[in-house]
């Protein structure tokens, strides 16, 4: 039987027995029932293989259930209960990182093992793991600033010769007549350098130094003599901050999307350009997917078609069958072209290239090819060239397809809408028709992006829009009619839904987290043991669990049987710390484990403030039960501020800490919260419980 249908029938008994038990006794009635609808909502979890759903709602239903006893008073069930649900989530969520520091000697059912995703693992400094150094791409980021100035530019110069009015951006129709006046050019090489030619028969006149004036803040210049020709060039200071601050935003994206993957401990450092990631760990699987995650740009642009130009129509006519790369063919296909007069579609007949991957090529090297002979090519000004892996089916039957090779487009190089107008994104289900449970990466623009992307939708009906991603063209959908409402959706190039189901949650990571400034490459790779020597992690670990024995045995000889009661609730309050860590997916440091020895000392510390102000009630000639009751009552505020302003020194040094620091941190502020739990909710249910048993005439042993 499936455990899901096992958990289905125990969730079901213990509902069906607390009705019985809701209609047979009368003053615990309401109570009762509401544990009962509680046990039947985790059977209906369990059914629906909702496991912390079911886990959850049935302890909810059993700790409801034990308030409605007789035992001791309302107050003491209630601790007990929500003491005993802590413990049990606590097991769960630690049991499969115990059975995998027992070796399996404490055995995980597989049910278990498949629900519970938490791992408390040890960290790079204990157990080594990869060392990725990535190189910043500067030279594209100073591009990038350059790139904007051109656009800037040829917006002014467009205003200047009376070209256009207003606000908004030039039309092409304007920019097709400024190109009749002036040249303007942004060269591949060097990527810091604007170059400006005013044509015969215009005033040169026209480029005065209110012109000027708007880009000598980070721009130099030199004019020829005859005043036509200028060359503008970022500032060596500016290019400077621009490395620095390129490098400095890397670092931060790629520390988000480390924090997003849950790997928290990993230490992200810069060196010059480069960004070193040291990632705890043994599981090649997971490195796998690191480096994909950092290493990706996430670059996205909104670029629209020229489909109106058969450039490579014009190719195929005059290129020489010898210059062409192997494998490449060209294809016509009909495009349409905007709307005319009446409201028909026009359309275009244009040619396209595609390049078939080779037998043994990957399709990364086959893009590299395409490109190096596109780049021979004479691309019209202000246009580029797009490109889109193409897929092919192999299997008739299974609809089984795999990579064919990639497709180009002829795109306007200016980007109508970019990354940085994206407010959001995530990975969701494709629940059209022709859907057959693929995926897609739904996007919700900024306000600004929003308006854009409405007024570009509305003025380019019935013409393509590409969506570009790192270079890549996932896809170039047909303007159907204006979109309004600031969303937009990337559908994934893959045909296999689990494919989709993958690349859709990596973009939506990469997305949400920020592109990069430039791209990055990796420089070097490499596994490293641990940072300490075995002989260090040994004496660290046996000073820490030395000193817990010693302050656990300290409580002990001078507390006596109070001192049980302490020396437990430290037990409960590691163990607790322990699965909250879990939960984080945090890997334990050195600094960590000292974090942990040190959270044990501060917990002692609560319930030695308990025992002396309970000694003292005792001495005033306070019955047992009144002097624990005025004990708690009065250490509690002590117990608070000094754990509180504990808390605060952690939050700061977790706010502006690193690495291990920040572990330090993290496991500080954990185990201080859990030490104001244990020290004042489990300590009193143990002290009320040994109260009433010896009763009013008896003494409470506190040494």
């Amino acid at each position: 039987m499936a455990p899901n249908l096992i958990m289905t029938i125990a969730c079901g008994v213990i509902a069906v027995g607390l009705g019985v038990l809701a209609a047979l006794v009368r003053a615990r009635r309401w109570v009762l029932v509401a544990a009962t609808l509680s046990a039947a909502a985790a059977a209906g979890a369990a059914y629906s293989n909702a496991f912390w759903p079911m886990v959850l709602l049935g302890l909810l239903g059993l700790c409801i259930a034990f308030t409605a006893t007789n035992l001791l008073d309302l107050g003491w069930r209630v601790r007990t209960a929500i003491t005993a649900a802590l413990c049990t989530l606590g097991f769960l969520v630690l049991w499969p990182t115990l059975s995998n520091a027992s070796g399996g000697k404490l055995p995980v059912p597989a049910y278990v093992r498949d629900n519970v995703e938490f791992r408390l693992v040890a960290g790079l400094d204990l157990r080594g793991g990869l060392r990725l150094v990535y190189t910043v791409d500067v030279d594209e980021a100073i591009k990038d600033k350059r790139d904007s100035y051109y656009e800037s530019m040829r917006r002014e110069l467009a205003t200047l010769f009376g070209l256009h009015q207003g606000d908004e951006s030039p039309s092409e129709e304007a920019y097709k007549k400024l190109r009749e006046k002036v040249n303007l050019e942004a060269p591949r090489r060097p990527a810091n350098v604007i170059r400006l030619e005013v044509l015969p028969g215009t005033d040169p006149g026209k480029i005065d130094e209110r012109f000027l004036e708007r880009y000598t803040g980070e721009l130099s210049f030199t004019r020829s003599p005859d005043r036509r020709q200028l060359e503008f060039q970022i500032r060596a200071a500016v290019q400077t901050q621009i490395r620095e601050r390129a490098v400095q935003q890397a670092r931060e994206i790629i520390h988000r999307r480390v924090d997003e993957l849950g790997l928290r401990e990993a230490a992200i450092s810069t060196r010059d350009e480069d960004i070193i990631v040291e990632v705890p760990g043994e599981d090649e699987k997971s490195f796998a997917t690191i480096r994909e995650i950092i290493s990706q740009t996430a670059r996205l642009e909104f670029k629209l078609l020229d489909d109106q130009t058969d450039f490579f129509g014009q190719v195929r006519a005059t290129a020489a069958p010898e210059s062409l790369p192997e494998g490449l063919e060209f294809y016509g296909e009909v495009a349409p072209v905007g709307l005319d007069a009446s409201g028909d579609v026009r359309t275009n007949q244009i040619t396209y290239a595609f390049l078939k991957k080779g037998e043994k090529e990957t399709s990364q090297e086959a893009l590299q090819r395409l490109r190096e002979w596109v780049a021979t090519l004479p691309v019209p000004p202000d246009r580029e060239v797009g490109y889109e892996l193409e897929y092919r089916t192999v299997d008739e039957v299974t609809l089984k397809q795999e990579e064919a090779g990639w497709r180009t487009y002829l795109l306007k190089s200016r980007a109508e809408i970019t990354g940085d107008m994206i407010r959001d994104a995530a990975a969701v289900p494709d629940q059209s028709t022709g859907g057959f449970g693929g995926w897609y990466v739904s996007l919700t623009f900024t306000e600004q992006g929003g308006r854009i992307f409405e007024r570009i939708t509305g003025d380019n009906v019935k013409r393509r829009f590409a969506i570009i991603l790192d270079g890549r063209v996932e896809s170039a959908p047909v303007i159907q009619s204006r979109i309004p409402g600031g969303h937009a959706q990337i559908t994934l190039g893959s045909p296999d839904p689990e494919v989709q189901l993958r690349d859709a949650r990596k973009l939506e990571l990469v997305l949400r987290s920020g592109a990069l400034p430039a791209p990055i490459s990796p420089s070097n790779e490499q596994r490293i043991g641990p940072t300490l020597g075995r002989d260090a992690i040994d004496l660290g670990i046996q000073g820490a669990i030395g000193g817990s024995l010693l302050v656990l045995l300290f409580m002990l000889i001078y507390y006596q049987r109070a001192g049980i009661i302490a020396d437990v609730s430290v037990v409960m309050n590691l163990f607790l710390q322990l699965a909250v860590l879990a939960t984080f997916g945090a890997a334990m440091t050195l600094p960590g484990i000292a974090g942990l020895a040190l959270t044990i000392g501060m917990s002692v510390d609560s319930n030695v403030l308990v025992n002396e102000r309970i000694r003292e009630e005792l001495a005033l000639g306070k019955s047992p039960r009144a002097a624990v009751e005025i004990g708690y009552k009065r250490a509690l505020s002590a117990i608070i501020d000094g754990q509180l302003t504990t808390i605060i020194a952690g939050v700061v040094l977790a706010q502006y800490g690193t690495g291990p620091l920040k572990g330090f941190a993290v496991t500080l502020i954990v185990g201080v919260i859990c030490s104001i739990f244990t020290g004042v909710v489990v300590s009193r249910l143990m002290f009320d419980l040994w109260v009433r048993m010896i009763g009013r005439q008896g003494r409470l042993d506190l040494g």
